[in-house]
């Protein structure tokens, strides 16, 4: 092995894997057309004001872009109704999610997040050497909140909770999270990983924002990457009291949202009709796939994201390679209470309708009347 060896902890990370690029499905089994459902992305593409300022910002590509991101703060804080001092860009909420973990967790620190939630809080924990304290979800693939507020410890710094959860899909109410809120305090600083929430229409979902303006001990993050339709420009943020973003910017990398990103991110913000178009869409095809999976007697968890988890009787790692020979890319899950369990993303109609035909070839269902 070349070169100082790495401490054991950096060694016995687990990677990241991504949803499979279509690009890696061709070269790999040489099929065309193909759909993917792995990625949680927004099938409408993203805004034409989007497209249009990112055309206007090509020419000034030779120019470092703003390190601060202080236009695009200052529209974000405008809309949100928060100071710019409160506002914190990352590429992507993970890389937020990342420098959280660097600012507040040393060597066995612990965050607490559920077993079955987004695998970036656990890779984000592990990569600074801390411990992940990780209370099973409900039998409704829910977070546990009292459980969660029950395992935080003297150690305890953080606090992910992904609401809606990836990859379940499952929410928790505002009761629920008034409850816990008021158990843990200033003990940890909680995170409200709202990735989905434009996806969310349910009237008891909480916007953590609120908790944030009511001085709790609260970091939100949203993103740009779902509902706004950027995910290939990587631009999240966090929001918080200024002391906690302040301290959280003494780890953020120079530079780490792209001019781009800023340009389309603040354009992608004045287009309030596409995202109230890209919901709709989903509203209506999430209630047809969720419809079409009942009715053949599929195993899922009922979703209020853009995705939804399905159970199958079968080895999921042998029926994702046939559902790519078939030309649909899905998302195995794994894991604890997630076995043979695989995230399929809300598309188009005929792209759901790729995913059902491939599904009544590969699977053996009933279906109902």
């Amino acid at each position: 092995m070349h070169g100082p060896k790495a401490p054991d902890y950096i060694r016995n990370l687990a990677v990241y894997v991504p949803g499979k690029p279509i690009e890696e499905v061709q070269r790999e089994l040489g099929v065309s057309d193909i759909v993917k459902l792995a990625s949680n992305e927004n099938p409408l593409g993203p805004s034409p004001k989007a497209l249009a300022a990112i055309a206007r910002a090509l020419p000034d590509l030779h120019r470092y872009p703003d390190g601060s991101g202080y236009a695009l703060r200052k529209v974000l804080a405008a809309r949100q109704g928060v100071d710019i001092d409160e506002i914190i860009l990352g590429a992507g909420s993970v890389e937020i999610i990342e420098m959280l973990a660097r600012t507040f967790l040393a060597d066995g620190d612990e965050a607490v997040f559920s077993q079955q939630s987004f695998v970036s809080y656990r890779l984000a924990v592990d990569q600074v050497n801390g411990r992940a304290v990780m209370p099973p979800a409900t039998a409704g693939r829910a977070h546990d909140l009292p459980a969660m507020a029950r395992a935080v410890g003297p150690r305890t710094k953080l606090m992910y909770l992904a609401n809606p959860c990836n990859p379940t899909g499952t929410y928790f109410t505002r009761g629920e999270l008034d409850r816990l809120l008021g158990e843990v305090g200033e003990r940890a600083l909680v995170v409200v990983d709202q990735a989905y929430r434009e996806y969310v229409t349910r009237a008891d979902y909480p916007d953590a924002l609120e908790d944030v303006k009511r001085g709790r001990n609260v970091m939100v993050l949203g993103t740009f990457s779902k509902a706004y339709g950027l995910a290939g420009l990587r631009v999240g943020y966090g929001i918080a009291a200024a002391d906690v973003v302040a301290t959280v910017n003494r780890v953020r990398s120079p530079f780490n949202t792209s001019s781009l990103a800023q340009a389309a991110a603040i354009a992608a913000l004045d287009d309030d009709e596409w995202v109230a178009r890209s919901r709709e869409h989903n509203l209506r095809e999430l209630a047809f796939l969720e419809g079409e999976l009942g009715r053949r007697g599929v195993c899922f968890t009922p979703s209020v994201t853009n995705f939804v988890l399905v159970e199958f009787d079968g080895d999921v790692r042998e029926l994702f390679l046939e559902f790519q020979k078939a030309g649909v890319i899905i998302r195995p899950v794994g894991g604890p209470g997630l076995v043979n369990c695989a995230r399929v993303s809300v598309g188009t109609h005929s792209e759901n309708l790729r995913f059902l035909a491939a599904l009544d070839r590969l699977v053996v269902v009933k279906a109902r009347p």
